[in-house]
């Protein structure tokens, strides 16, 4: 498996959570047991990403700033997350900032899959490809 397919996995888990997400009701068992999974997913992924996929990009004159981009998106997702820490459930503004996280949250899966890899995939090699993925499945493993 690439970094790739492995990073593309965890996108279509955070899809599927998000998706639940805003489809919960108020102060609801469902709607805590799923914020709570969505965002030690995005956490550990954010920084799993950075980690074994930006990190090795930066220093590429052709994908730095990309990478920058991508790791200043997760920073606006953790902003959203916060605020929806600091938002009762049973509120209605919970629910819009949840479906701005959806929003940005699919903005940058969009950005990374159909921007971000193609010019990847001509920085990496095949051998860096499999060793980057195996180091960030190690690191999600570990701490999901």
């Amino acid at each position: 498996m690439t970094i790739f397919e492995s990073i593309r996995k965890d996108h279509d888990t955070q899809r599927e959570l998000l998706d639940q997400l805003v489809k919960t009701t108020g102060d609801s068992k469902q709607r805590d047991e799923i914020y709570k999974q969505l965002k030690n997913e995005l956490n550990t992924h954010a920084e799993a990403e950075e980690r074994h996929f930006y990190k090795p990009l930066i220093s590429n004159d052709m994908m730095q700033e990309k990478a920058r981009h991508g790791i200043a998106e997760h920073h606006e997702i953790d902003e959203l997350l916060e605020q929806l820490d600091e938002t009762e459930y049973s509120s209605s503004a919970w629910l819009k900032i949840a479906k701005d996280l959806k929003e940005k949250v699919e903005h940058h899966l969009e950005d990374e899959e159909h921007k971000f890899f193609q010019l990847a995939g001509k920085v990496f090699n095949e051998t860096q490809k499999t060793a980057l993925a195996k180091d960030y499945r190690s690191y999600m493993d570990t701490n999901l």
